[in-house]
């Protein structure tokens, strides 16, 4: 059940692959719970401006902003203009990835290096950048980092996938312990397999098949329940709560 009370009313929250799947549920579920969302893109703004109107539907404000998590410099450059047009940022959500597989005996350098600069010098540099503006919000200031089970459990084939989501892992306690001291809290929400377009493209019929076998709830998950994880993680009732791994995965990794 979505969250709908009005939490984040005024909040600034930037998410960071924002245009589709788990990220554009996030958007929408911040945006209902009143806060003003920043939709980050890096290629479809057509999508990008869909989420936007989603959010507006479920009662919130939405921009959008495109940019490279993986280039530092523009990370800079646009959360300073996300913290001077919108007057502050109270929330990061950590959320745009890539998974690239293949066995290691033939994973590419370049593959190993994409993946790592997306999914973790991303989350690092868009942390970096966010940082003292989140410190202002204190205590309403919140950083969620999206992982996976796969950074907990290993998987054949995804190794640069699930090393960079284990990476994610540690920079969020160690994070946390940085920003405590501010009132920020900092946590990461660690999905199971969610049926996206990512997924889709990577599991076969046969392979999903034999995956809801293993899951005790016997059902692939909604990136809607992501999304609630997330909306929890952001308002006022998870500040307490920091240096966190919640798991949205139906039981597979316990």
């Amino acid at each position: 059940m979505a969250i709908t009370d009005r939490a984040l009313e005024g909040r600034v929250a930037l998410v960071t692959g924002g245009s589709r799947g788990i990220g554009r549920s996030i958007c929408v579920a911040l945006a209902r719970r009143g806060a003003k969302v920043v939709v980050n893109y890096a290629a479809r703004e057509d999508a990008a401006r869909e989420t936007a109107e989603l959010c507006a539907q479920a009662g919130g404000q939405a921009v959008i902003s495109s940019f490279d998590v993986a280039d530092a410099a523009a990370v800079t450059e646009a959360i300073k203009q996300v913290g001077k047009d919108l007057g502050g940022l109270d929330v990061l959500v950590n959320n745009a990835g890539v998974a690239i597989n293949g066995l290691v005996l033939r994973y590419r350098d370049d593959q190993w290096a994409k993946t790592m600069q997306i999914n973790l010098a991303g989350a690092f540099h868009c942390s970096r950048a966010a940082a003292s503006l989140i410190m202002r919000a204190k205590e309403h200031g919140r950083i969620v980092n999206i992982t996976s089970v796969v950074g907990e459990s290993g998987n054949g084939g995804q190794v640069a996938y699930a090393a960079s989501k284990a990476g994610l892992i540690g920079l969020t306690t160690s994070l946390a312990k940085e920003l405590a001291s501010r009132g920020v809290t900092v946590n990461a929400v660690s999905p199971g397999f969610i049926d996206t377009d990512m997924t889709a493209e990577h599991l076969p019929e046969a392979q999903r098949a034999k995956l809801l076998e293993q899951i005790p709830l016997a059902r692939i998950g909604l990136a809607d329940d992501v999304a609630q994880a997330v909306a929890f993680l952001a308002g006022p009732e998870a500040g307490y709560i920091t240096g966190q791994v919640l798991r949205v995965n139906g039981g597979l990794l316990m």
